[in-house]
């Protein structure tokens, strides 16, 4: 048998009955579909993830008071002299070779009043000039913290756009004064928009000088982080271990009970990774159930195709075909079947992408290797479900096919 005498009987067998061919093929449609769908979600929110992690400061380690403890973050718990991070630690960092900047940083949440009567509530981060340089921020209108406003204990403001918005609506507000638990600031900057990173949003955050921040404001002289920027990113792992044995040092702690935890951006993102590639991997399982019930409603149209068409089967035995050529004939049937759902599954699961990342507002990122993956998986059901029904077909008996009534 010829390959387009074989597709040709193909298109005629699906075509005599269109609404049952229409209809198999629907449960491979929607079980490839919502997998591109669901995979393609998936992949934009590892991506988006990734993106926000690494706008929040290139090459960036970050030092937190506590130990990291297994399943439950980061605990503040003394186990030196020293509890928590306080200014000093910022000068045993500077020296070390490979860092490019360090930035101490203390937040607090506090309400904010302005001229106007608006209010909001907010986090307050006190800062040096070099947290510009770490995190990646600039300032869209007005001028970022200086360090003659850190020397000086200035009690100016660099408010995030989000909160300029809130407090000042359209109106410039760099000139305008505030209110930071009853203190009068000026506001000199306003940031460059820069969008949430998930767990923090730069947009929605006040800067102060860090020494307004503790002596002011807080009244401590504690850190609640120490951002830090290495030069290049092959220098990370060992910029950490020396970040790692310079603070041990200062708190007159061993490394084993350190009372402090350094992270890296790697840390993070793998964290996160981890998990959304877990739920990616939950959502495909799900849609992929569909799929497995696409199969068996494939398999149940082609057996029961092979019982109407038994003496069909029979005569074409009897004038010399081979039970080969019945076999491919069927499974071809199946594999057109899965293949035709398969596409339009494709173009389904693309269109829900769309819609998704239109409506929703989640990114989303249809790859070539899930729809690879779509089509492996169709051309598979096509043949681990149409086997069987082509194996029966081709071991009818012809003269008792000839026979069925």
């Amino acid at each position: 048998m010829q390959i387009q005498d074989l597709f040709q009987e193909t298109y005629t067998a699906l075509s005599a009955n269109k609404v049952r061919s229409g209809l198999t093929i629907l449960g491979i449609v929607i079980g490839i579909g919502s997998v591109i769908a669901m995979v393609s979600i998936g992949q934009g929110a590892s991506g988006q993830i990734q993106s926000s992690i690494e706008g929040l400061g290139s090459n960036l380690l970050t030092v937190m008071p506590g130990f990291a403890q297994q399943g439950r973050g980061f605990v503040s718990q003394g186990r030196g002299s020293a509890t928590t991070l306080v200014s000093d630690d910022t000068e045993a960092l500077e020296d070390i070779e490979g860092i490019a900047y360090v930035s101490p940083e203390f937040q607090r949440r506090y309400q904010i009043t302005a001229q106007t009567g608006n209010n909001t509530n907010s986090t307050v981060i006190g800062a040096v000039p070099d947290y510009a340089n770490v995190r990646n921020v600039a300032a869209a209108n007005g001028s970022f913290i200086t360090e003659a406003h850190v020397r000086s204990m200035g009690r100016v403001a660099v408010l995030g756009p989000t909160v300029a918005a809130d407090l000042f609506g359209e109106a410039d507000s760099v000139g305008k004064t505030i209110r930071i638990n009853r203190i009068n600031f000026k506001v000199i900057g306003v940031l460059q928009q820069k969008g949430s990173a998930g767990f923090f949003n730069p947009d929605d955050t006040i800067f102060v000088p860090l020494t307004t921040m503790q002596k002011i404001l807080a009244g401590s002289d504690a850190l609640s982080s120490i951002a830090i920027s290495v030069a290049t990113k092959d220098q990370m792992p060992q910029v950490q271990e020396a970040a790692t044995i310079a603070l041990a040092a200062e708190h007159h702690v061993d490394l084993e009970n350190a009372d402090f935890s350094i992270v890296s951006q790697a840390d993070i993102l793998g964290t996160l990774t981890q998990v959304t590639d877990t739920f990616t991997i939950f959502l495909a399982a799900v849609a992929g159930i569909s799929l497995i019930v696409g199969g068996i409603g494939i398999m149940n149209m082609m057996l029961t195709t092979v019982t109407e068409r038994t003496r069909e089967i029979g005569l074409r035995k009897a004038i010399g075909a081979k039970s080969r050529h019945i076999s491919r004939q069927f499974l071809a049937e199946a594999i057109m079947l899965t293949f035709l759902g398969g596409v339009v599954g494709v173009v389904l699961g693309w269109v829900i992408s769309t819609l998704v990342s239109s409506f929703a507002g989640i990114a989303t990122s249809v790859s070539m290797s899930s729809v690879l993956l779509a089509f492996g998986v169709s051309a598979a059901i096509g043949i681990i479900f149409g086997y069987y029904p082509a194996r029966r077909a081709a071991s009818l008996n012809p003269i008792e096919a000839l026979r069925y009534e």
